[in-house]
Formats: structure tokens, C-alpha cells, sequence
């Protein structure tokens, strides 16, 4: 993905960029900062290595009064938000490096500014380490932008204490105690905004995987209450489905499989190579009369370097299933390279599990 991305940063964005700045600073040496953007590592550097790139050089040509400088941002980002260009604001996220980078010695200076310049362009994952290093005083301020008007600033209050962020620093004091998160959720979780709902969902399945007693709890509270907050504490629970956690399987109707049958297993690449698909197929039976909520899924045990298994689980379908009917139900599962997953040879196995439960197993091979 980053390989794709990191094309973001090209001739035509700079322009951009360096017009709207030069309104800010008329005296900027454009010409300069970009000779040294585009240096002799410009090329190799993916995306976040291009922006940390751009952030350091922009700090060479702006100097040390970082306080004049963030000034400088504002102007800049107040210009950028009239642009009528259409710009896709991701590729301006130095901006907010910026501030993470030179600005955590400023705590107070720092957060106001993020405040402004997430409503163009997120500062979730620049937020972090001040996070981190004034978690009391930070979290103060986020409580308080967890009623902004501004949904881009709310969202932000969610984003900026989950405990396991995607891609950026972790929070070890949050994954040890979320307790300073709770009051922030359950100011946005019936958000009006879906964008921060998500970010509340986000957040509770962050905290499942540490401490799955208190997602529990925040689910189940939920739960029922609309169409926003069910859609809030279901998305919350994945993790805690794909693990089948049992108390919120039953939460969220899927009961005991006794009446359903998994029949005609088959692997039907039993042997495939690092690029190909897994292909695999069963029945589902339903013996009863009524039919069943079922969520079926299916696992798939990597090979790890030291030759033990890891699972990892895919969903499938979550629907009625008729009485007395049998579905057949076929899948394939890439094996293409991927820049998050390394694959080892040899043997690997396949699962199916329904309702949180698994059924069956079977053995195929990497060669």
C-alpha cells in the first residue's frame, strides 16, 4: 500500500503546497526546500518516510521559534481548508508531524494547534506521544473536545487514546488501564457523526483485546439502545466474535449448533504455491425445522518461522439459514504476497467454525 501511496507526495502537490505557503511566507526559499525534499534517498523512502523527510526539512527552513511556527501552520492550514482544488488532505499529514515532532516540549501550544489543524488534516497519530507524556493533562483536553462542535476535533478525542492505533505508537498505560477512556465513549458513542462512531467502535475493540470484561460490559450496556449504538457495540465486538467469545455470541443472537451439521469437507488445493489460492468448500445443514441465525467463519493456520500455527480468522456469512436446508459453500483464500504477512513452506491448516465454535480441521500444504 505504502509503495502506491507515497506517490501522493508529487510535482503537482508540491505546487500546490508551495503556493498556498508563499501567500503565508512570500519570503519562503521555495526553490530550496524543494532540492532538499528531493535528495538522494527521495526515491527509496516510502510513505512515511517521505513525510518524516518533508517535516524535518521544513523545520530546516523555518528555524527554531517553534511557537512563530505553528503560527505559520495555522496560517497555512486556515488557506489550504478555502482551497477550491479538491486536494486530498492526507498527503499535507507533515503538518501535524510538524507538531509532533517539534512541539512536545510546548504541551499547551501543541494541543490548541491540533485542535485547528485536525479539522483539515488528522492529528491522530501525532497526538500520541503527548498523549503518552501528559496523559492527565491530556486527557483533560480530550474529555473536553469529545463535546467540540466540530466532528473532525471529536473524533479526534477518540482516536487520540486508543490504546492499539493501527501504524502508530502505542499507549502501554491505556493497554494496562483504559479507565481514563471511558468517559470520552460514552460522550460520542451516539455521535451524530457515523465517521466518529466508528472511531468509538474502534476504541472498544482496541480495549477487547486487553480487557475484554470492560468491552463486554460497554456492549451489553449499549446494546439495544438504537440503530446507531447497535451498529456501535457490533462493530465493537469483532474481535470478541472472531475469538467466540461466548457471552456475546449469545448477545448477538447466535446460539448453540447442535441442529447444524458441517458435511463434505474438502480442501481442493491440498498442495499450492506462494502466489496461488486456497480453495476449499462444506455443506451447512440445518436439521431443524426453524431456521438459525448463524455466523460462519473460517481459520486459517499460518505456518510461523519456528514451525508452530497461528490462526487467523475470516467470516464468511452471518444470515438465517433455513430449516432443513443444506447450503453448499465454497471459498478460496489468496496466498499472494503481502507486505503485512510472511509466508513459510510447508504444512498449514484450514478450519470452519460456526457460531464461535470450530467444527473442523484440515491440513493442506505451502510448497
Amino acid at each position: 500500500m505504502a509503495e502506491l501511496l507515497k506517490t501522493i507526495y508529487s510535482d503537482s502537490f508540491f505546487e500546490r503546497f508551495l503556493k498556498s505557503f508563499e501567500e503565508v511566507l512570500p519570503q519562503f526559499d521555495s526553490a530550496g526546500f524543494m532540492k532538499s525534499v528531493h535528495d538522494a534517498e527521495w526515491e527509496s523512502r516510502e510513505l512515511k518516510q517521505r513525510m518524516r523527510h518533508i517535516t524535518l526539512c521544513l523545520g530546516n527552513y523555518l528555524g527554531d521559534d517553534y511557537k512563530k511556527n505553528v503560527g505559520t501552520i495555522l496560517d497555512l492550514v486556515e488557506i489550504l481548508r478555502q482551497d477550491d482544488y479538491g486536494i486530498d488532505t492526507l498527503g499535507f499529514i507533515f503538518l501535524p508531524d510538524f507538531i509532533e515532532v517539534y512541539g512536545q516540549d510546548e504541551f499547551e501550544i501543541s494541543m490548541n494547534a491540533m485542535e485547528t489543524v485536525t479539522q483539515f488534516v488528522s492529528c491522530e497519530f501525532a497526538i500520541r506521544p503527548f498523549t503518552l507524556k501528559n496523559q492527565e493533562a491530556a486527557f483533560a483536553i480530550l474529555l473536553k473536545w469529545s463535546k467540540h462542535q466540530n466532528l473532525h476535533v471529536r473524533r479526534l478525542s477518540s482516536e487520540g487514546c486508543r490504546p492499539r492505533l493501527p501504524w502508530a505508537m502505542g499507549l502501554p498505560n491505556l493497554k494496562k488501564d483504559p479507565s481514563a477512556i471511558l468517559p470520552i465513549l460514552e460522550n460520542l458513542k451516539n455521535d451524530e457523526s457515523e465517521y466518529v462512531r466508528r472511531s468509538v467502535a474502534n476504541n472498544v475493540n482496541d480495549i477487547s483485546k486487553d480487557h475484554p470484561a470492560i468491552a463486554i460490559d460497554l456492549v451489553k450496556k449499549w446494546h439495544g439502545t438504537n440503530p446507531n449504538m447497535d451498529w456501535v457495540a457490533k462493530h465493537a465486538s469483532r474481535t470478541l466474535l472472531k475469538q467466540g467469545n461466548n457471552e456475546i455470541m449469545q448477545l448477538f443472537g447466535f446460539g448453540d449448533i447442535d441442529h447444524i451439521k458441517c458435511k463434505d469437507f474438502k480442501v481442493i488445493t491440498p498442495k499450492i504455491r506462494i502466489g496461488e489460492s486456497l480453495e476449499f468448500s462444506f455443506k451447512l445443514q440445518n436439521t431443524n425445522t426453524a431456521s438459525s441465525k448463524i455466523r460462519v467463519e473460517y481459520g486459517i493456520y499460518y505456518q510461523k518461522a519456528n514451525g508452530t500455527l497461528s490462526r487467523k480468522v475470516f467470516k464468511i456469512s452471518e444470515k438465517e439459514y433455513p430449516g432443513k436446508s443444506i447450503s453448499e459453500i465454497i471459498r478460496k483464500q489468496s496466498f499472494k504476497p503481502i507486505t503485512t504477512r510472511v509466508y513459510h513452506l510447508g504444512k498449514h491448516e484450514v478450519s470452519i467454525i460456526l457460531n464461535g465454535k470450530e467444527v473442523q480441521r484440515k491440513k493442506f500444504e505451502l510448497i
